[in-house]
């Protein structure tokens, strides 16, 4: 009896008995790896005295153009107005026409503007410089004064009636 007993005692010790055959289930090196993007600083821009004279040029002749616009605007809608409830083709409603066609040209500056300030950010890309804030500044600007000017120029269209010859 005190055979089997320690034949089945030696058969239970072989059971646990590791032969490094079968892959342990801790983690490997690997697996505790982070995938995530490392920790970059964010560049910082440093001032360049000729870029911000060359962003202050911009921007005065954005302002000048506004300015302008404005004006011309005014004096559209006071034609637009006069010429209400006339036939095309009329002497007030062509002035108003002139007045529309010369207030797409006084949208010229806000457009020039945007695409200077536009294109000196790109450039900066391109050269592999960080984001200068006051060249961002310029262009959300800039972006702004030509779409309110279209609007500005859209709803007085309407108002014309919405044709132009």
């Amino acid at each position: 009896m005190r055979f089997i007993l320690l034949i089945s005692l030696s058969a239970l010790a072989g059971c646990t008995e590791t032969t490094g055959r079968y892959p342990s289930l801790l983690p490997r090196p690997i697996e505790s790896t982070s995938l995530a993007e490392p920790e970059r600083p964010v560049p910082v821009a440093t001032p360049d005295a000729v870029l911000d004279k060359r962003i202050a040029e911009i921007r005065a002749g954005l302002d000048t153009g506004t300015k302008a616009f404005t004006a011309g605007a005014q004096d559209a809608e006071a034609k637009i107005a006069v010429s209400r409830g006339l036939g095309q083709g009329s002497e007030p409603w062509l002035q108003a026409q002139v007045a529309m066609g010369q207030l797409a040209e006084l949208r010229r500056p806000a457009v020039a503007a945007l695409t200077d300030l536009e294109e000196l950010a790109t450039q900066r890309g391109v050269d592999g410089l960080p984001p200068y804030p006051a060249l961002e500044a310029a262009v959300t600007a800039a972006e702004q004064a030509a779409a309110s000017q279209q609007a500005r120029i859209d709803s007085l269209e309407a108002a014309l009636g919405g044709t132009r010859n």
